[in-house]
């Protein structure tokens, strides 16, 4: 879902028609729609497993991606990947690879950040820039499982136990195959 404000902002409306000639050239078999950034925000909070892809300009997709933060529960969950049109020596893109909250120097250096986005961003870059899918999805099942297996940071442990940045790599390493 292409996410715009096209029926306010004239660069929207380019964004709009820049979006549909490349899909339409590049990948006529993907299924595109557009919709305003205010109503994706909405949906989002409605019922987030509509979308498969979000494909936005920075602002609102800075602003989608902390909705999903919390939705999703914190964004030191979330990755992200930005993808260019230039490929490497593999044929598949060049992109920045990196987690979709920052940096987060307020806590840096205390043990005590989420390292799941950062870990999750290099699962990215294994899939989408190297072409390294089972990798990818081997960290990912890693994440996932030591999650749900009860390690937890601070900012997703919701009054249990929290661990720090280096036990929760450690947790996750543990059960990476």
């Amino acid at each position: 879902c292409s996410v715009d404000k096209a029926n306010v902002l004239e660069t929207s409306v380019l964004w709009r028609k820049v979006v549909s000639k490349y899909f339409a050239e590049h990948a006529p078999d993907v299924e595109l729609s557009h919709m305003y950034v205010d109503n994706a925000a909405m949906q989002l909070a409605r019922d987030p497993n509509q979308f498969d892809v979000l494909f936005t300009e920075n602002m609102f997709g800075d602003i989608l991606s902390d909705e999903m933060g919390v939705i999703c529960g914190s964004l030191g969950m979330l990755a992200s990947a930005s993808l260019g049109a230039t490929v490497n020596r593999l044929d598949l893109p060049f992109g920045l690879y990196e987690p979709s909250g920052g940096t987060a120097p307020d806590i840096a250096g205390l043990g005590v950040a989420n390292p799941c986005a950062q870990i999750l961003s290099a699962a990215l870059m294994l899939r989408y820039s190297f072409g390294e899918n089972e990798a990818a999805s081997a960290i990912e099942t890693a994440v996932r499982t030591a999650v749900t297996g009860g390690s937890r940071t601070g900012d997703i442990a919701f009054g249990k136990p929290a661990i720090s940045t280096e036990a929760m790599g450690e947790a996750i390493l543990k059960v990476l195959p």
